[in-house]
């Protein structure tokens, strides 16, 4: 991250330089990082500057020019997120900076990164990634703004978008740049064309989505979008998707397919400090949260509709080997800050992991958004040996002494799951077990395509009894979410009574934030159920009040 380690390296400059809006934490949580080592691993030389001056462009010529270019991220989340509440209204502090502190990272970071990065180095290549990317890959809508946006390849005039995850795409892109060739047909990519290109287009198998002219123009068309890119995110039968936009063709490539075991494997110990970078003076919050935790699963099959994984990660589960994950248990025992507890073995729920397809020939012809709604996928294998097993092998390293769940379970798995449960609520929650019911009402839940009403209670019930059983007073955090498109007063109504009826303070509360790309979303802009049915949709701050103050009376 400075000339000095780059020259303590023995380089004279770099082949690629990573602008991120996140501090550098070298943990394989953090996207630019693992990214960085990803592509040093395939034999670049990478820099990174974290956090630039974005009015300066002389605070990203720390290694002078990239000979390859630049791989340009907003960080971890997308940086309205970052910045901005539900009410729109800027955040106290920065998560992922040093001391928390805001104004670290602008807004639409990737598109004044891209600009920073242009102004900087005139005519080296721009490559977008990360998660603001992947969530505004086509025509979206800007919640904080209150308007519809181009893709973000558009407006920050970069020359590729990666989306997902990214890491095969990424050394794909820059062994390209490396040896001069063209950067079309890479799977996980957007292109812009230009005019010649798109004058010479001719439909073949691609799928066809509304104009960005008539994203403005019509409300239902983000409606008709949503599900033409939720059907084609399969990696192994999706088709490239083309959209017009300022009479230019935006082609999207089919999703890349999701890492192998020994790839996430490889890629997880890749050789990170696991520390936020020695410079910063005061900590980054970020690193405090995850410095104890070992990711052991990425993907998601809920495909819940509020939900940026659903266009990010995917729904397809890829699950670390038991042997390397106990490797990067043993390497963190090790480190000065770690004091014998495991604070999560998780992903995007703590109950996922080991969770495959019974026939993968099955899954590679699927168009289903989620293996779990509204029912279990009669070929989704909700496995509960492969955790059980993972636990118990973390549980016997040497200097561990807790092993915690701390990613929150899935309450539709958690029951059919039993045995697993069972030895999470006796032996692996550090006192608060995360649930995410989300509401209480079903007409809600399904919307938000989660579980059935009644699952909450039927949880609750194993939850205290195992936990007397087992002589542990312990608790659990729901997750309620206000002001869901469909979510009326009386349904909103159901959750407040619950929880005055229980005489329950929550911990956490979520105003409804319509993430760019999410089937969620599209019910916001559209007023419409997926099905085209109409719903009540609260806009204004003045029409979310309501529901907002039923929870947070309650937090």
């Amino acid at each position: 991250m400075t000339r000095e380690e780059m020259i303590a390296r023995g380089w004279d400059g770099i082949d690629i330089l990573i602008i991120s809006g996140d501090a550098y934490v070298d943990h394989p949580s953090f996207g630019p990082p693992l990214i960085a080592r990803v592509l040093m691993d395939a034999g670049f030389k990478v820099g990174i500057v974290a956090q630039p001056d974005w009015r300066n462009a002389s605070s990203v010529k720390v290694f002078g020019r990239p000979r390859l270019g630049c791989g340009i991220a907003s960080g971890n989340m997308d940086s309205m997120i970052k910045l901005y509440t539900a009410g729109r209204r800027l955040r106290k502090d920065d998560m992922y900076a040093p001391g928390g502190k805001t104004g670290m990272c602008p807004p639409h970071a990737s598109i004044v990164y891209s600009q920073l990065a242009r102004q900087a180095f005139p005519g080296t290549k721009v490559v977008l990634g990360g998660v603001e990317a992947s969530l505004r890959r086509v025509s979206h809508y800007d919640y904080w703004q209150d308007k519809m946006r181009p893709s973000i390849l558009v407006d920050s005039k970069a020359d590729l978008l990666c989306y997902g995850q990214g890491e095969i795409t990424m050394v794909e892109i820059f062994r390209r740049l490396d040896r001069e060739e063209p950067l079309s047909g890479i799977p996980g990519t957007c292109r812009y064309l230009g005019g010649r290109e798109t004058a010479a287009w001719r439909r073949a198998d691609e799928v066809v989505l509304p104009s960005h002219e008539e994203i403005c123009s019509d409300r239902t068309a983000i409606m008709r979008q949503t599900k033409l890119v939720e059907s084609e995110m399969n990696p192994w039968n999706g088709r490239p998707l083309v959209q017009m936009v300022n009479g230019r063709l935006l082609r999207v490539e089919p999703p890349a397919p999701p890492l192998t075991t020994e790839q996430f494997d490889q890629v997880c110990e890749l050789p990170f400090t696991g520390v936020q970078h020695w410079s910063y003076r005061e900590p980054v919050p970020g690193w405090e949260v995850v410095k104890d935790s070992i990711t052991v699963v990425r993907g998601c099959p809920g495909g819940c509709a509020f939900c940026g994984l659903v266009c990010h990660q995917g729904r397809q589960l890829v699950s670390r080997s038991i042997a390397s994950v106990c490797r990067s248990v043993r390497k963190l025992v090790g480190k000065p800050f770690f004091h014998g507890t495991i604070s999560d073995l998780g992903g995007a729920a703590g109950n996922i992991f080991g969770h495959g397809p019974k026939n993968p020939e099955i899954c590679r012809k699927c168009r289903r958004v989620s293996c779990l709604f509204p029912d279990f996928c009669p070929n989704y294998n909700a496995n509960e040996k492969p955790l059980i097993d993972l636990l118990e092998a973390v549980s016997e390293i040497p200097g561990v002494k807790h092993v915690f769940i701390n990613s929150g379970v899935r309450l539709d798995l958690a029951l059919v799951q039993k045995k697993q449960t069972e030895k999470i609520l006796r032996n692996h929650v550090s006192g608060q077990l995360s649930v995410a019911p989300e509401h209480m009402d079903g007409e809600v839940l399904r919307l938000m395509r989660k579980g059935k009403a009644g699952e909450f209670e039927k949880f609750r019930e194993i939850f205290e009894a195992t936990s007397a059983a087992a002589g542990k007073r312990q608790f659990m955090v729901p997750y309620f979410i206000s002001n869901f498109p469909g979510c009326t007063a009386t349904a909103m109504g159901k959750v407040e009574r619950y929880l005055e009826e229980n005489h329950w303070s929550l911990q956490q509360v979520q105003d409804f934030i319509p993430l760019p790309m999410t089937m969620g979303c599209a019910m916001y802009c559209s007023g419409e159920a997926p099905d085209g049915t109409p719903i009540d949709v609260n806009r204004g701050l003045a029409e979310r009040r309501s529901q907002r103050n039923m929870l947070r009376k309650r937090h």
